[in-house]
Parts: structure tokens; C-alpha cells; sequence
């Protein structure tokens, strides 16, 4: 950058003074040393030296505005760069609803690509290396090189749709390659919370995936800003969780540290009663106490508000400097040189370009504005924004017609999106339409979806102020509406989806031809948000218009339709629609129609998995060849669902990985069918028994986010966490908007609720779920074996408590509805005709432990003892692949085994049991299976061997427990009975021992050697 701008920075004239600024004002805080953060700077350089090693790192540093962020990092940068380290830094903008995607890294990666300026260091001297490598790769991934140089051969390219995971994996490979030993490349990426998504994505993608690289990402957010709704929440939620973050968060300065501070700006120590009313003003804020510094000190008196003290510093500027910055305050905090000066010229008092010169050596000799690299940034966004609300809404717009007419003169000064924030704020709404539906399709060519809808729907709401909006964009308002509807699609918005389609369809009303062509659009989304009916109600009122011949539209019509009944489990009617489908699309030489009616056809023949995987196979080609993202991502998902719902686990884990890998490459890694994928994932990853907690995903919309809650909730009931009962009736409230919510929470919650020994609960949650369920899908849906099995167990538990002190009426009572609940299930298994005529093998299990907890339930209310071999057989169904439920179903083998007297099978299936339990850390059986150990004297690892006494099995376990200190309450949570039985049984212990309180029986009890020492 050879301009005025860095010759002033570069070597400041003492008449600089211009304004009638001392050396007082020229002393800014970039001049003095760093006050206090010594503790962050230490943890700094040990993340340095790790990246250095090879060990990448993360600082998030967050701070309320002003707090001193960028003066930090601006030091830290520093210090890496004498350390030998490669400095990159990179920001976000403030662009209001519209962002740019990609924008620090599409900036980072332009610095890579340059050479440093001087070799004066390791990091610098293999600079040209560093950029020769990064612009090998971007020449090896067309998405990268699409990011990097719009104006490059892939950016016309919108056939070859380029994948997401090949930009992000480009971006890393990148970054990875511009550090080396002892050399790494310090990233610092400022203002994420004003990030765009896709730029979130990147940041979440980077994070999980860092191993060795010689990498330090340094993060900067406002924490002022980010408040529950703000989208940065959930990524730092994230981020917090993983091993290679560390959070710094910025305090204002104590007094201490604020005394040193201001006399480093002053050069020496305040007047005792200045630094108070700064220390008061302030609050400790770096940035307002140098500008109250600044301007309070000649003329005896402090403003009240920051924005006065920023009023009182600009008045002091000549007038054309005042303007100038001005102008660069609409811009936001950084603004591209070659755009300011472009602007400048076309405003009144600017025009001059000696004049502009001039104004622009002020602005930076005055430290207002600054150099970063080819931009020109204010000292503190605080500056930029005070500028910008202090100026009159006629200034504002004139300076925003000022940037655009710049803009449209030379494109290659700014994005679409800039042009399209500075036309809507200059209120040329034609120009703000027409630029953002060319930044929609940036969008589109960088997979950033949620970005491309934003952007589709600006231009929506532009569409009735613009009357020849149709003539401008060469398409109608009907066709933006289906692009931003699948845009919607893509990113996850399945609601939003609908409406925009639904709006194109009531729109062609006048055009009945062409509103049936579009209705299969409608439709297809209202499956995604679980609305067959209107789906079916779209299809039936497009075949009535649609003409007989072969089209693409009358296929895919056919193709929902037969999928409508397929859900209606109408299979003959299905398949006629389908195969007619298949046939006109492939009249049609239409691929989209057809992949989606092959699968869909598959479904059918679920009964024979192979068969259906060779159909998903074919259709999943003819997606390919479509480039039908949504209907390949679908049969991957049915794929996936014909191996694991036939009981082969191992081949649905890899289907999946592979179709989420797909998923996350093209952007739709939260589409319909990749939300789906996740949520089956999770699921998978319970059944093998996998019940730790899963790594942070890839921003998961709100949209999606409670039906991956209800996934997780199967391993968080395994591994006993303590607010799983919790989490699963924070979810009652969305019963109603998906029916696998209700099954999974609801089912899951009776599960723990089990576990807790709330027995009572757990049998009128699992009614509630079926009855709920039963009304929103059919009386005998398949999962109501699940529920009916979780209730017999809860039935069984209430019953072996209650056992020892029986209540014959209400022992009875249990039995009675235990019969019931058997019935239901096996009425289910029979009526419920799942596709392909015949339980899977999950339902199959489900069956059989329905009727094992049954038999226990028989022996618990004084019938003959369960029959070990019912629950051999649970083992035996549930070894397909359910881990967790072959050694919960093995316990209970082993406690029937004991109660018929092979005690050594037992012993043998009990320790089977319990080190699996160990192994996936599922704690509430694993602490079961030892405490029935310990009452029926089987010697598995962990059981202490009591001496003998007068004392039952549960009294001597609840003994131990008093020992512990625990009360009444925690020793019911612990073994799982309730609050009342606990009292019952420390009664009984006491009057055993002939003691009156429970540390006397804890010492008498240790005495006789009924406890360990």
C-alpha cells in the first residue's frame, strides 16, 4: 500500500497538529504499553508454543465493547510475529439481515496467497512457499478457488454443484499449510458476533477437526452483544465443550490497572480528583477512559456520555476530515481504501483530490482511522457506530448513494451483498433488488444456503416497490419464491420451506396450467413438515390439470402421490402410483422423478432388505445423475433405515457415515433427510453402545435441534444422568409437532423414571404416550410394543418392592394390568402389519422382553418364578445389535437363573452383565447388578461379602448407604425405591440393632462387623 494514508502512519509529522492536538492526542493507546492482561498474555504464549510444537489451539476472547479486545490482540499478534510466527488477521461486518459468506476466511486466504512483505523471520523468510502451497490447493478444489476469486472459471460453473466439505476441507488444508514448526500461523479473526452462518459452520468445522496442525485461532465476540437469541450462543456453547478451546473473557479494569493506564496516556499520574471521575465515568472501560482522557483534560470538565466525548473529538478535526470519516463510518469499521476514496470523490467538500489526500493523512495522523492491510479501520468499532448514529438520516443516505454509485461504477470494489446494503439504505430499491438476487446466487455457488434465502427473500419483500422487478431479474416473482423455498429446504427450515412454496401455488391461481405444474413442489415440502393430508390434497388437484403426456412435472407429481399412500400404508395403491411414475419420468428423461419413485418403491419391498438396497442403490444413480440433492440424500436415509430396521447395524453405522459425509459436502447436512440422517446416527450410536456424550455438530437449526434432543435422550437415560427425566418433560410442550418427539421423550422419560424407582409415574406416562400417540398415528402403532414393555417393567419393579410387606389388592391390581399391557403388545405385534408383513427384529425383541417383564411381574405378585428361558430369548431376539439391551435383558436372565437355583449360571450372566455395563457406562444397571449381587450373595467384582446378621439384604444395603451420610431422599435415588420404603427400613435396622439414632447404629454396626471400615 503506497498512498497518503500509510506514508502519515508510517512517519508522522510533529505538525501534525493540525486541529490544534498536542502530543497529548497523538498518544494513543497503540503507542503505550500494554496495561494489565498479563495473565492472558502468559496463557497466550503457552497456546503459541503448543501451536509451534504442533499442538493447534483455540483463544476465544470475549469482552464488552471497548473493553480492549483488539488492543489485546493486537499486542498478541505482536509477540507472534517476534516469535517467528505468521499473522493473519481477518474480520467480520455488520451487514444487518444479509451477510457475505465465507467473508474472514475469503480474506485470510487473499493474505495467504501474498508473499510477506519482508523475510525477516521464519514464518516470513517461507512465506513465498506458503503462498505457492495455498494457491496450489485452491487450483485443486474448484470450491475453494470459487471463494477466493469470483471471477474465476467455477464461479459461472452453477451446473457442477461444488461441495461444502471440499471448501471447508480446503480452508483447513490451507491454514494447516501456511504453519510450520516453530513457525505456526496465528489466525485472529475479530467480531464474530457479527458472523455470517456459513462462516459458523467453518469455525465449528475447523475446531473439531484440529490434530496437529501448526495453527492458533485467536476469536474475538462482543459479550455485550451475544445475549439468548443471538446465533453466536450455540457456536460458543460448542466450542467451550472442546479440549483445544480456552475462554478468555476480558474484565474491565480495576482501579489499579485503570491508574496505570490513564498515565500512560497522560504521560504522568492524573489529578486525583480527574482520575475519579474517569474511574467513574468509565467503569473501568478502556476505550471511554482514553477518550475521556482525551478530551476532558483541557478544557476542565468530563462529558457524561461516551457519544458526547466522540462528538467533542471529532469537532476538533477540520471540517473535510470530519467528513471524511463520516463517510468511512458507513462502511462499517473497515472499508476498503480504493472504495473510500472512490465514495469520497462523489461527495461535496471531497471531491478535490488533494483535498481528499490531505483529509486522509489527518484521519490517520489523528489515529481515527488506522491501516490493516489494504483496508483503512477505525481505532474501535465504537468509533465507527457512534459516527454513523450521530449522522442525519438525509447524511446517511447520501453517503450510502455515494458508496453504491462507486459500487455499480467499478463491481470489483465490493460484493453483491455490499451493493445490495447500500441501495437498500439509499432507498434504490431497484439496484438493492437486482444485487440481491446476484448475491442469492453467490450464495448458491458457495453452498451457503441459509445466506442465498436470506438474500431470496430480500428480494421478495422488494418485488411490489419494484414494478418491473420481473423485466430486471428475467424470472417471475413465482420462480423466487421456489428457489428461496428450496434454499429454505436446504438449510433446514422445513416451515419456511412450505410457506414460500405455498405462496408460489396461491400466486398462479389465474394460471391453473402452471399452478399444477408447481404443486408437486407444495407437496413435497408439506411431507417434510408431516402433513400428508395436504400433500395428498396438492396431488389429487395437480393430476386434475396436469395433460396425460410425459413430463417431469406430472412425474414427480405421481411420485408424492405414491408416496402419500405409503404413508397412509395404502401399499397397493402405492405401488400402482409408483411404477407409474417410474415409467413417465423415464418417457420423460426426467432422472429427479424417477431416483424418488425407486425409492419410495423400495419401501415396499422392505421385507426383503437386499432387494430394497439394490432398488435405493439404482435410485440413489439416478439421483446423482438429476443432481437431485434432496432425492439423494433421501435414498441414502432409506438405505440406511432398510439395514438397521432389518437388524444389520453395522451396515446402516456405514450407510450413514457415508450419506452424512454427502450431506455435509453439498450444504444439506440439516435438510429434511440429513436432519433425519443425524437423528438416526445418534440412534446407532446408542444401539452399539456408545453412550458418552456426542461431539458438538455442525450448526444444528433451532428447527432441528428437539428432534436430535430426542435422540440423545436414549443414552442419557443409559448413562443415568441426572436431569434426563428432566430434559425429557421440557419436551412435552412439542408433542404435537412430531410424533417421534412424543415416542422418544416420552418413552424415554418412563425408562428413567423406572430407573428412579417413581414406578406409579412411569406406568401413567407410558398410557399418556400411547394414547397420545395412538390418536395421532393409529391405535396399534408399532411402538406401543416399546412403551408396553417399558410399563411391564415399571409394574415389575413397583412389584418387587412391595413385596415384602404384599398388599394383596393392590398386588392383584398390578397383575391385572400387566395382563392388559402384555395383550396390547401382542395385539400390536399382529395388528400393527409392519411393511413387508412381519416384525423386524427390534420388534421382535421388544416382544419378547414384553413378555419376560410380564412373567417377573407373575412371580413378583406370588406366581411361579419367571422362567429363565423367556428371558434367554430377550437376550437371543436383542443380539442383533442392541447392546445396551443384551446386558440389561442379561440382568434379568441372571436374577431369574438365581430364583430357579442354578446360582453359577447366574454368577456367570450377572458378570457378563455388569462388564458390559462398565464398559458403555451405563451406570443406573451397572449400580442395579451390584446391588442385587450383594443381596443374593453372588461374588461379582465390586460386591463386598458382609458377615452375617439379623439384618435383610436391602436393610444392610441401606445401613451402608446411612453410613455414608446420606439422607432418606438420596438413599431412594440411589437404590431406586421410594423416599417412605427408605423410612420403613431404617425403622427395622434401628430396632434390630437396639439402637435410637443412625450414627449409634453406624458405630454398633461397625462394632459387629456389619460394615467395612
Amino acid at each position: 500500500m503506497t498512498t497518503s494514508a500509510q506514508h502519515a502512519l508510517g512517519e508522522m509529522p510533529s505538525a501534525a497538529v493540525g486541529g490544534g492536538w498536542d502530543d497529548r492526542d497523538v498518544r494513543r493507546s497503540s503507542r503505550i504499553p500494554l496495561v494489565a492482561r498479563q495473565a492472558q498474555v502468559a496463557g497466550f504464549r503457552r497456546a503459541l508454543e503448543r501451536a509451534a510444537a504442533g499442538e493447534p489451539g483455540v483463544l476465544l476472547v470475549g469482552g464488552d465493547a471497548g473493553v480492549g479486545k483488539t488492543r489485546l490482540v493486537s499486542h498478541l499478534a505482536a509477540t507472534a510475529e517476534q516469535a517467528g510466527a505468521r499473522v493473519v488477521v481477518a474480520h467480520c461486518v455488520d451487514l444487518g439481515e444479509v451477510g457475505i459468506p465465507y467473508l474472514p476466511f475469503s480474506e485470510a486466504l487473499a493474505q495467504l496467497r501474498r508473499p510477506a512483505a519482508h523475510a525477516t523471520s521464519p514464518a516470513r523468510a517461507g512465506s513465498d512457499d506458503v503462498a505457492a502451497g495455498v494457491a496450489q490447493l485452491v487450483a485443486q478444489r474448484p470450491a475453494l478457488a470459487r471463494l477466493v476469486d469470483p471471477a474465476g472459471p467455477g464461479a459461472s460453473e452453477a451446473g457442477e454443484h461444488a461441495e461444502r466439505l471440499q471448501l471447508f476441507d480446503g480452508i483447513a488444508s490451507s491454514l494447516a499449510a501456511a504453519g510450520r514448526p516453530g513457525a505456526p500461523l496465528v489466525l485472529v479473526i475479530e467480531d464474530v458476533h457479527w458472523a455470517d452462518p456459513s462462516t459458523r459452520d467453518v469455525l465449528r468445522f475447523l475446531v473439531t477437526r484440529l490434530r496437529s496442525e501448526h495453527l492458533l485461532l485467536v476469536v474475538t465476540y462482543r459479550s455485550d452483544d451475544v445475549d439468548r437469541r443471538h446465533p453466536l450462543r450455540p457456536l460458543l456453547a460448542e466450542l467451550h465443550r472442546q479440549e483445544r478451546v480456552e475462554h478468555v473473557e476480558l474484565d474491565p479494569f480495576t482501579a489499579d490497572e485503570l491508574r496505570e493506564f490513564t498515565t500512560a496516556l497522560s504521560g504522568a499520574p492524573l489529578p486525583e480528583r480527574d482520575f475519579a471521575e474517569v474511574l467513574r465515568r468509565s467503569e473501568g472501560n478502556a476505550f471511554f477512559a482514553e477518550e475521556l482522557v482525551s478530551a476532558g483534560l483541557e478544557s476542565g470538565h468530563l462529558p457524561w456520555s461516551l457519544a458526547d466525548v466522540l462528538h467533542a473529538r471529532m469537532q476538533r478535526l477540520e471540517p473535510a476530515v470530519q467528513q471524511l470519516v463520516r463517510l468511512a463510518s458507513v462502511a462499517g469499521r473497515q472499508v476498503r481504501e480504493d472504495l473510500l476514496r472512490a465514495a469520497a470523490g462523489r461527495m461535496r467538500g471531497l471531491e478535490d483530490p488533494v483535498v481528499l489526500a490531505t483529509a486522509l493523512q489527518e484521519a490517520v495522523a489523528h489515529q481515527v482511522l488506522g491501516v490493516e492491510g489494504t483496508h483503512l479501520a477505525f481505532r474501535h468499532a465504537l468509533l465507527a457506530e457512534a459516527l454513523y448514529l450521530d449522522l442525519l438520516p438525509g447524511e446517511r443516505v447520501a453517503m450510502h448513494r455515494a458508496y453504491l454509485a462507486a459500487l455499480l461504477a467499478e463491481p470489483g470494489l465490493g460484493s453483491a451483498a455490499e451493493r445490495a446494503h447500500h441501495a437498500q439504505q439509499a432507498h434504490d430499491l431497484p439496484t438493492a433488488l437486482v444485487a440481491s438476487a446476484e448475491a442469492a446466487e453467490r450464495a448458491r455457488d458457495l453452498l451457503a444456503p441459509t445466506e442465498e434465502l436470506r438474500h431470496l427473500e430480500q428480494v421478495l419483500s422488494l418485488w411490489e416497490v419494484v414494478p418491473d422487478a420481473e423485466a430486471r431479474l428475467g424470472r417471475d416473482r413465482v420462480a423466487v419464491a421456489l428457489r428461496a423455498a428450496g434454499a429454505a429446504a436446504r438449510s433446514g427450515q422445513r416451515t419456511r420451506a412450505e410457506q414460500l412454496a405455498r405462496r408460489a401455488v396461491d400466486a398462479l391461481r389465474d394460471d391453473p396450467q402452471r399452478q399444477a405444474r408447481v404443486r408437486h413442489n407444495l407437496a413435497r415440502y408439506l411431507l417434510d413438515v408431516e402433513d400428508p393430508r395436504g400433500a395428498a390434497e396438492q396431488t389429487v388437484l395437480a393430476l386434475q390439470v396436469l395433460p396425460a403426456e410425459p413430463t417431469a412435472d406430472l412425474a414427480w407429481t405421481l411420485a408424492v402421490r405414491g408416496r402419500v399412500e405409503l404413508i397412509r400404508d395404502a401399499d397397493d395403491e402405492a405401488r400402482a402410483y409408483l411404477e407409474q411414475a417410474v415409467d413417465v419420468a423415464r418417457a420423460a428423461g426426467a432422472p429427479g422423478p424417477e431416483a424418488d419413485a425407486l425409492a419410495s418403491l423400495a419401501i415396499l419391498e422392505v421385507g426383503d432388505p437386499a432387494t430394497a438396497a439394490r432398488l435405493l442403490e439404482t435410485a440413489l444413480a439416478r439421483a446423482v445423475d438429476a443432481e437431485s440433492l434432496s432425492t439423494e440424500l433421501r435414498c441414502w436415509y432409506n438405505l440406511a433405515t432398510t439395514w438397521f430396521y432389518a437388524g444389520h447395524v453395522d451396515e446402516a453405522e456405514d450407510v450413514l457415515r457415508r450419506g452424512l459425509d454427502r450431506a455435509r459436502e453439498t450444504g444439506m447436512s440439516w435438510s429434511s433427510y440429513g436432519s433425519a440422517m443425524h437423528q438416526l446416527t445418534e440412534i446407532v450410536r446408542y444401539f452399539r453402545g456408545h453412550l458418552d456424550e456426542p461431539d458438538p455438530l455442525d450448526g444444528v437449526p433451532s428447527s432441528e435441534a428437539v428432534f436430535l434432543a430426542g435422540a440423545h435422550l436414549y443414552a442419557a437415560v443409559a448413562r443415568g444422568d441426572e436431569d434426563a427425566i428432566e430434559r425429557a418433560e421440557a419436551m412435552r410442550d412439542r408433542w404435537d409437532v412430531d410424533g417421534f418427539i412424543a415416542l422418544t421423550s416420552g418413552g424415554c422419560r418412563v425408562d428413567a423414571l423406572t430407573w428412579a424407582g417413581r414406578y406409579d409415574e412411569a406406568v401413567e406416562l407410558a398410557h399418556e404416550v400411547a394414547d397420545h400417540l395412538g390418536a395421532v398415528w393409529s391405535t396399534y402403532f408399532l411402538g406401543r410394543i416399546w412403551i408396553s414393555a417399558l410399563a411391564l417393567a415399571a409394574l415389575a419393579g413397583a412389584a418387587e418392592e412391595a413385596a415384602a410387606a404384599p398388599d394383596a389388592p393392590e398386588q392383584a391390581e398390578r397383575r391385572a394390568h400387566g395382563d392388559a399391557l402384555l395383550a396390547v403388545a401382542q395385539e400390536t405385534a399382529r395388528r400393527g402389519r409392519p411393511r413387508g408383513g412381519s416384525l423386524g427384529p427390534e420388534g421382535r425383541a421388544w416382544l419378547r422382553r414384553a413378555e419376560a417383564e410380564h412373567a417377573r411381574l407373575v412371580a413378583a405378585t406370588g406366581g411361579e418364578p419367571a422362567d429363565p428361558a423367556l428371558w434367554e430369548a430377550t437376550v437371543r431376539e436383542f443380539g442383533f445389535g442392541y447392546r445396551y439391551e443384551v446386558a440389561r435383558s442379561r440382568f434379568r436372565w441372571a436374577q431369574a437363573l438365581r430364583a430357579a437355583g442354578d446360582r453359577n449360571a447366574a454368577e456367570l450372566e450377572a458378570a457378563e452383565a455388569l462388564r458390559e455395563a462398565r464398559d458403555m457406562g451405563a451406570r443406573p444397571l451397572a449400580d442395579a447388578l451390584l446391588a442385587w449381587a450383594r443381596r443374593a450373595r453372588l461374588p461379582l467384582p465390586g460386591v463386598r461379602r458382609e458377615a452375617t446378621s439379623a439384618l435383610t439384604e436391602r436393610e444392610e444395603e441401606v445401613l451402608a448407604l446411612v453410613a455414608q451420610g446420606l439422607s432418606n431422599r438420596q438413599i431412594g435415588e440411589r437404590l431406586y425405591i421410594s423416599t417412605k420404603t427408605v423410612s420403613v427400613h431404617v425403622s427395622n435396622l434401628l430396632a434390630k440393632l437396639g439402637v435410637s439414632g443412625r450414627a449409634e447404629a453406624v458405630a454398633v454396626a461397625t462394632r459387629r462387623g456389619l460394615l467395612e471400615v
